[in-house]
C-alpha cells in the first residue's frame, strides 16, 4: 500500500469510527487514527520506510541489513560526502528499482514523516546526537556501536527512547548471534561456575597514519562543517589511505574513541553480557600508550584496563595495535573465567567451553549480522522495546566502559610502562596481563623501561548516579566534566529531550 492510500485509509477508519461513535469529539477522532497507524505499523503487511545515514564504510552493512528483507523500503540514502554515495544508490536501486532520494544534511530526514526507521552509521561524535533527534521526530533507530561518545550522552539517548516511545537498538550484533547466545547462556546458567573475570581483546594491527606538516584539505566533495556537526570545527590534520577525514577519525579524541571505543566496544559488551553484570562499574584504571611509531593519532594502540563491579567481579580489557599473537586462542575475543572451567568465544559467533583440566566440553557457532537487524524490525513491529537483543541501556552501559578507560587513560601520567604494576593494587590476573603486554612490545622493539605511556588515575564512581565520586591524583571536577562534552551551537543534544 502507498503512503497516500495508507493515510487516505486511517483518514477514511477515523471518519468511520466516528460516524459510528455519533458524539465522538475531534480529539477522541484524533486519538483513534494514532491508534489504528500503531496498530498497521505492527503488521508484517506494512511496508517500513528506511532512510540510511553514513554509507562509506559500515553504512553498507545497514543498507544489506534492510535492503530487501522483512518487507523494508530503503527510501533515502544520506551522506555529507557525495562521492562515496555512489555504491548505495546502485545496490539500493537494483533491488527496488527504484532510486532512493540522496539527503546530505541528516536534518532534512526529520521532517519526512514518511520515514518510520533512520540508521545511523556516522563517526561516533554524531551518534547520540541524531538518536536523540531521529526518535523526537517520531522515528526508530538502529544505531551503529559505540552507542555515544561520550558517557552522558547514553543516558540521554535511554530517556529520550522512554520519553518518545521509540525502539533503539546498538549496533553490537554479537548480541544476536545464536552461537553468541549459546554461549552466554551457558555461562549465566553457572555451567562455568561463578565467573570471576571476563577479559576482552581486541589484538588488531594498527599501521601508523603518519605525520603531515599542517592542516589538510577536507574532500571537495563534503560538507565539512556538516561532518564535524557537535564537535568543534578543526581542520583535518591527517591523510594517509583512508584520506584525510574517512576512517581515521577513530584516533582522534575529537570524533573518535581509539580502539578501544571501534573493535573493542564488541568485546565488552560481550565480556559485561557473560559476566551478567547490569550497571557502572565502582572503580576503573587504564594503562598504555601510542607506542612502536609518532604519528598524528591521539588515541592510545596499546592499552589495558581493569573495571572492578560492585560484587567484587572483574572486567579486563586489552588492546594490542601492533603486530601480536593470540591470548588463549582469541585476538578480538573474550575468555570467561569460571570456578568450574572457562568459556573462549573467538569471533562473534561463538566459540568453546572448556572444564578446569581444559578438556573441550561444549562449542557453540552461528551467526550474522541478519540476526541482529532482524532483531530489530521485530521489535519495531511489536512495539516492544524489552524485545531488543541490546538496547539503548544495554548499549549505554557498554559504551562508558570505553569512555571511562579512555577518561582514566587521559587523566593520568606520562611514564613507562615499566612502572605501571601499582595502577592495578596488586590484583594478579591485571599484573599478568601487564607482563605479556610488555612482552608484547619489546618484541616490536619497543622499549618499555624508556619510551613513555599513560599510568591512568584510578576512577571511583556511583553506580547509581554514573558520575565520579573520586579521581585519585586527578582533579576531581575535571574528571566528571570529561562525562560529557560541549556542543557546537546549533547541534546540542541537551536541547532535544
Amino acid at each position: 500500500m502507498s503512503v497516500f492510500n495508507r493515510r487516505e485509509f486511517l483518514h477514511r477508519s477515523a471518519i468511520l469510527s466516528a460516524a459510528a461513535a455519533g458524539a465522538e469529539t475531534a480529539a477522541n477522532s484524533a486519538r483513534a487514527a494514532e491508534a489504528a497507524a500503531a496498530a498497521r505499523k505492527g503488521s508484517v503487511n506494512d511496508r517500513l520506510r528506511v532512510a540510511v545515514v553514513g554509507v562509506r564504510s559500515r553504512g553498507m552493512s545497514h543498507v544489506a541489513g534492510f535492503l530487501g528483507k522483512n518487507n523494508c523500503e530503503i527510501v533515502a540514502i544520506c551522506d555529507v560526502d557525495e562521492a562515496v554515495i555512489g555504491k548505495a544508490m546502485t545496490r539500493v536501486e537494483s533491488v527496488q528499482k527504484q532510486t532512493p532520494l540522496y539527503v546530505k544534511d541528516f536534518r532534512k530526514l526529520l521532517d519526512d514523516k514518511s520515514i518510520d526507521i533512520i540508521s545511523v552509521a556516522t563517526p561516533n561524535h554524531w551518534h547520540a546526537l541524531m538518536a536523540v533527534w531521529a526518535m523526537r521526530a517520531g522515528k526508530d533507530v538502529y544505531c551503529e556501536k559505540p552507542l555515544t561518545h561520550n558517557v552522558h550522552e547514553g543516558r540521554l539517548i535511554v530517556e529520550a527512547a522512554k520519553k518518545y516511545g521509540r525502539i533503539c537498538q546498538t549496533g553490537t550484533q554479537s548480541r544476536s548471534n545464536p552461537g553468541m547466545r549459546e554461549a552466554i547462556d551457558y555461562l549465566l546458567s553457572g555451567k562455568a561456575g561463578t565467573v570471576e573475570l571476563a577479559y576482552g581483546t581486541c589484538y588488531k594491527l594498527r599501521e601508523s597514519i603518519g605525520k603531515v606538516d599542517g592542516p589538510q584539505a577536507p574532500p571537495a566533495t563534503m560538507d565539512y562543517d556538516l561532518w564535524c556537526g557537535p564537535a568543534r570545527v578543526i581542520p583535518p590534520h591527517r591523510k594517509t589511505k583512508n584520506g584525510t577525514v574517512h576512517y581515521d577519525w577513530h584516533w582522534i579524541w575529537e570524533y573518535g574513541n581509539g580502539d578501544f571505543g571501534n573493535q573493542g566496544v564488541h568485546e565488552a559488551d560481550k565480556a559485561r553480557w557473560g559476566l551478567g553484570q547490569a550497571g557502572f562499574p565502582s572503580t576503573l584504571v587504564s594503562v598504555g600508550g601510542r607506542l612502536g611509531y609518532i604519528d598524528d593519532g591521539e588515541t592510545p594502540n596499546t592499552q589495558l584496563a581493569l573495571f572492578t563491579y560492585p560484587d567484587g567481579r572483574h572486567l579486563m580489557f586489552e588492546v594490542r595495535g601492533l603486530k601480536t599473537e593470540p591470548y588463549m586462542s582469541s585476538k578480538v575475543g573474550n575468555i570467561w573465567f569460571g570456578t568450574e572451567g572457562y568459556v573462549v568465544c573467538p569471533s562473534y559467533a561463538g566459540g568453546f567451553a572448556y572444564d578446569r583440566d581444559g578438556k573441550k566440553v561444549a562449542e557453540f557457532k552461528g551467526g550474522g549480522d541478519q540476526y541482529h537487524f532482524d532483531n530489530f524490525v521485530n521489535a519495531v513491529r511489536s512495539r516492544k522495546p524489552e524485545s531488543l537483543n541490546c538496547p539503548a541501556e544495554e548499549g549505554h552501559q557498554s559504551s562508558a566502559l570505553c569512555h571511562l578507560a579512555n577518561i582514566s587513560y587521559r587523566l593520568g601520567n606520562e611514564a613507562p610502562l615499566s612502572k605501571a604494576d601499582a595502577a592495578f593494587a596488586g590484583y594478579k590476573p591485571a599484573i599478568e596481563a601487564l607482563a605479556r603486554m610488555r612482552e608484547h612490545l619489546m618484541s616490536n622493539k619497543v622499549d618499555v623501561s624508556r619510551e613513555l605511556g599513560r599510568i591512568g588515575t584510578v576512577l571511583t564512581l556511583d553506580p547509581k548516579t554514573e558520575k565520579i565520586t573520586d579521581a585519585g591524583t586527578a582533579d576531581l571536577a575535571k574528571a566528571n566534566a570529561m562525562l560529557f562534552r560541549e556542543y557546537r551551537k546549533g547541534f546540542d543534544i541537551t536541547e532535544a529531550v
